[in-house]
């Protein structure tokens, strides 16, 4: 499979990579803002697989051009993606009436915008049996419990489940799946950066290995799915 991963150089993006790495049977292609945290997982990918095809770029899926994207595509996996994983995102903890327009744009821009703008840009690229998953949050999860400080991060989660539905819908005819994975919490750095000294359950690698699993399987199973993923009930 060839496989591009988006927010890859931390969290469950980085532990996912790892997963997919492993086998040897995939070609992956990382992508994240990073340059110092790519090459560390270029690093410890190698050296648990010397034989690994592992490529990282340095890019930002909502500012950065992706015709330069494209072209690294075309140079490493001859112009074919089976799998998209859009993990790319951020987090604001901040009370409602804290948070200013720009929170929001933030917020919207990179765990909404910026996945748009990648699926624009590579369905194109993806042949009937490809598989989109987006990486939402049980935040955004219709019913779930909500958290106070993260509304406009949790609603940005919810416009990425809304986008999963209708692009399945619409991207029937060229055979490609859509699913959403809305994720619980994880021990992971933006987690501990927005709840200082609360400990998830679910360890980042725990959770890296669930998201790389779904991706090489979960198509044969679901299409416009808005799956929660977390040890409480929503």
């Amino acid at each position: 499979m060839n496989i591009i991963i988006t927010g890859a150089s931390s969290g469950v993006g980085f532990e996912a990579v790892i997963e997919l790495i492993l086998s040897g049977s995939h070609k992956v292609i990382a992508l994240a803002r990073s340059q110092d945290k790519l090459e560390r997982l270029l690093e410890i990918a190698h050296g648990l697989n010397p034989d690994c095809q592992l490529f990282a770029l340095k890019f930002d899926i909502v500012h950065d051009d992706y015709e330069g994207l494209q072209h690294f595509i075309a140079s490493h996996f001859d112009n074919r993606v089976d799998i998209l994983i859009n993990n790319a995102g951020v987090l604001i903890n901040k009370p409602f009436t804290e948070l200013l327009e720009s929170d929001f744009v933030e917020m919207l821009q990179s765990n909404f915008i910026g996945h748009v703008r990648a699926i624009q840009a590579l369905v194109p690229l993806m042949p009937a049996g490809s598989h989109v998953l987006n990486i939402g949050s049980m935040g955004g999860f219709q019913g779930s419990a909500k958290f106070p400080g993260l509304a406009a991060y949790s609603a940005s989660k919810s416009a990425l489940h809304t986008l999963t539905e209708c692009l399945a819908q619409e991207l029937t005819e060229q055979g490609i799946k859509v699913n959403c994975l809305a994720l619980g919490s994880a021990q992971t750095e933006m987690l501990e950066q927005a709840f200082p000294g609360y400990e998830s359950p679910v360890m980042a690698f725990e959770m890296g290995k669930y998201i790389a699993d779904f991706a090489l399987t979960g198509s044969k199973f679901f299409n416009g799915k808005i799956i929660p993923v977390a040890a409480t009930t929503p």
